[in-house]
């Protein structure tokens, strides 16, 4: 359920506001007269929402350079792989 509070609750109850947040990483609404106006989460929690989104951003760049036959066959990353660590050899 939506945590919803005053803005004269962050003058207020700040304490309380920190550490709801900090302890269930929600958000806390905060209204401007009746208004939503702002939504405070703890630094943990944005810190986790960047880095989603860094994540995210990644992710579709790598899909964007990927074409078709672009890519190596299985088993010569594997046969790389075994060279490498010298795999197989006894």
């Amino acid at each position: 359920m939506a945590n919803i509070r005053p803005s004269s609750d962050l003058r207020n109850k700040y304490n309380e506001i920190s550490e709801f947040c900090n302890k269930y990483n929600e958000p806390v609404f905060i209204t401007k007269n009746g208004t939503g106006d702002l939504v405070v989460i703890s630094n943990a929690e944005y810190e986790r929402l960047c880095g989603r989104q860094e994540l995210r951003r990644l992710l579709l760049e790598g899909l964007e350079d990927i074409t078709p036959l672009s890519g190596v066959p299985a088993e010569d990353v594997f046969a790389d792989i075994e060279r490498e660590f010298g795999f197989g050899k006894v």
